[in-house]
């Protein structure tokens, strides 16, 4: 049914050399007390007028998906008289609180360096740091990439989107429990021998409801009064705590 809708919505699209349609398996993430990640299904089928010209090299297929974009610091660490200290910082503009690429192939594979630059597709090209340009800013912003690839909120996966036939395409992206509220922006780009022919932007709505929205709410607007009822809370789980310790010794 799937594979059916799409042909038939590509039909119906005006005519353009080879084109993306696509589809989200949501367009909505809700981020409640329990929640622990969610699963993104993205398909797609490519529309032509004839058939694809093969003397362009394979057609190849690039899904990114980026979460909201905020300042960050870098910092770098030297040990001074045996213990360690914040010697250089390095301020990135702007840069993705999440973000995932995957791939039909080796990214060297399916994208030029020219390409990349252009439409900013890799994770470093993701990354905005204009005005900060100091010797060295490159290892600033590979040790950012580097620090949030090991906490999972960045991510390549070259290979993981299937491609039949030069027609349907699908991957499968993870959201990792501690999404940061606010608009992910999906693309896809379709790509021969390197080079960008076709690309599609959506996005995804991830916001907080229920306890975690109130709970939110009630910190930004009324912070004195959160601050006062998190400190009662302590107390009386503490409290509590040393009153089952006392009684189970009894």
């Amino acid at each position: 049914m799937i594979r059916l809708a799409l042909f038939l919505l590509a039909l119906a699209l005006p005519a353009r050399a080879e084109q993306i349609v696509l589809g989200l398996s949501r367009d909505q993430v809700a981020i409640t007390a329990t929640f622990d990640g969610s699963d993104i299904l993205i398909f797609g089928a490519v529309r032509r007028e004839a058939p694809p010209p093969a003397e362009a090299g394979p057609l190849q297929v690039i899904v990114t998906v980026s979460g909201p974009h905020a300042p960050a610091i870098v910092r770098r660490k030297e040990r001074r008289a045996g213990i360690w200290v914040n010697t250089d910082a390095f301020e990135v503009d702007a840069a993705p609180s999440f973000y995932a690429v995957a791939t039909t192939a080796p990214m060297n594979e399916v994208l030029s360096a020219t390409e990349d630059l252009r439409h900013g597709v890799s994770t470093p090209r993701a990354i905005r740091a204009v005005g900060n340009i100091i010797p060295g800013a490159g290892t600033y912003v590979s040790a950012l990439v580097r620090i949030r690839e090991e906490a999972d909120v960045y991510r390549l996966q070259e290979g993981a989107v299937d491609l039949e036939e030069e027609t349907l395409f699908r991957t499968a992206l993870s959201l990792p429990a501690n999404l940061v509220e606010g608009n992910y922006t999906t693309r896809i780009l379709l790509t021969r021998g390197g080079a960008v022919i076709d690309s599609y932007e959506t996005v995804i709505g991830v916001q907080k409801v229920g306890i975690e929205r109130w709970l939110y709410n009630f910190a930004q607007e009324r912070a004195p009064l959160y601050g006062l009822m998190s400190l009662v809370i302590a107390i009386a789980a503490g409290w509590g705590a040393s009153a089952a310790f006392a009684g189970w010794r009894r």
